[in-house]
């Protein structure tokens, strides 16, 4: 069986559909989706491929792919939330609900300069088993307890994984439940979105395998923070695949979504905060958690980078079309989801045959130019 692409694409999408096209003919994808929001309405839908490595599951509507750190797109919407609700200020200090965050001069480090990587933790510089990133508890000690690699709020500096980890644990002292627990109980299951931090059980069927990239990264000059953000052996999880893994609820990098239901999600942040009747968030605080909190030169990722409360700011790269206010996040090996409110447009694109790309992954972003095109 050949690659067929399913789905819809109206005429005025004509060219989208024939990038999606190339894309496969390219030889890019072994499964893939792109959706598109506007005002509300899904205004394209494509997907094709293979669920599997082997190509013996077709990729369909129900297929759920591995979105990594596009997951941090979730986490700032469910930090906006309890900002929205008056149980938690982006100025607060992080040690106000987590004392023991307060040691080793991060005092005074706030909720906003953690979610925009401001807080000097991208990573552990010193040895430890991979596997301890399996206890939640444990990283969050390790993470309370470290020294900053940087004076926090002087820089930003992308923190891959630890950063979900100091949110999850922001999110259940003001809220009082787990972030994944919460964005199910209130968005996923209310708006019908297939969208989880953390895989459930019984969900492991639905979820696409993932074909490794041939190689890493471009980095850039290697510094102390890259490195122990991506570089050394304990830098993530071991066994990602394992259900162990799958499990944790960590809201950097352990999401899982359909395209569809992604795309809707940042099309509601896009259309004043509403989607399907019901609102995600008030449009004052879209405008608050997408506005700029750090810009400059990152000191991980080789990029000039601006940072909102949680989300990527398209300028300066401009990964996501040519709107300076379009928000959202890039994943690992080319995920990637978006708003742009100034056209109420959500996007998102999902796949499971990973590319190397940081930010900006081409594929993408050839559908993207199509689409705006």
């Amino acid at each position: 069986m050949s690659f067929e692409i399913s789905g819809f694409a109206p005429a005025r999408f004509a060219t989208v559909k024939d990038a999606f096209a190339a894309n496969v003919a390219a030889g890019e994808e072994l499964g893939a989706r792109f959706t598109l929001v506007e005002a509300g309405e899904v205004v394209l839908d494509l997907w094709t491929g293979w669920a599997d490595r082997k190509r013996t599951i077709v990729w369909d509507e129900q297929t759920l792919a591995p979105i990594f750190s596009t997951t941090k797109a979730l986490a700032a919407l469910m930090i906006a939330r309890l900002v929205d609700q008056g149980k938690l200020d982006y100025a607060q200090t992080v040690a106000s609900l987590w004392p023991e965050f307060a040691a080793a001069g991060k005092a005074a480090v706030t909720v906003e300069q953690v979610i925009s990587h401001q807080a000097g933790l991208p990573g552990f510089p010193d040895p430890m088993d991979p596997a301890l990133w399996l206890d939640r508890a444990a990283i969050s000690a390790r993470l309370a307890a470290m020294a900053p690699m940087w004076a926090p709020g002087s820089a930003s500096g992308y923190h891959p994984v630890t950063v979900g980890y100091i949110v999850g644990e922001i999110f259940r002292r003001a809220d009082g439940r787990s972030i994944g627990a919460a964005f199910r109980q209130d968005i996923g299951e209310p708006f019908g979105l297939d969208i989880w931090i953390g895989l459930p059980p019984g969900a492991e069927h639905h979820v696409a395998d993932l074909q490794r990239p041939g190689g890493l990264p471009e980095f850039g000059e290697i510094n102390a923070p890259t490195r122990a953000a991506f570089l050394t052996p304990w830098s993530s999880a071991a066994g990602k695949a394992s259900e162990d893994y799958r499990r944790l609820d960590i809201p950097s990098t352990n999401g899982y979504a359909t395209a569809e239901a992604l795309a809707r999600l940042m099309g509601g942040l896009a259309n004043d905060g509403w989607l399907d009747g019901g609102e995600l968030l008030s449009p004052a605080l879209i405008a608050e958690a997408s506005r700029e909190r750090a810009r400059g030169q990152d000191l991980v990722l080789p990029f000039v980078m601006s940072w909102a409360a949680g989300f990527m700011r398209n300028e300066p790269n401009f990964p996501w079309g040519p709107g300076a206010g379009t928000f959202g996040h890039a994943g690992w090996g080319g995920a990637c989801a978006f708003a742009d409110p100034e056209r109420k447009l959500g996007g998102a694109y999902v796949m499971n045959k990973q590319g190397v790309a940081l930010m900006g992954d081409p594929r993408p972003k050839r559908l993207i130019a199509a689409a705006y095109g």
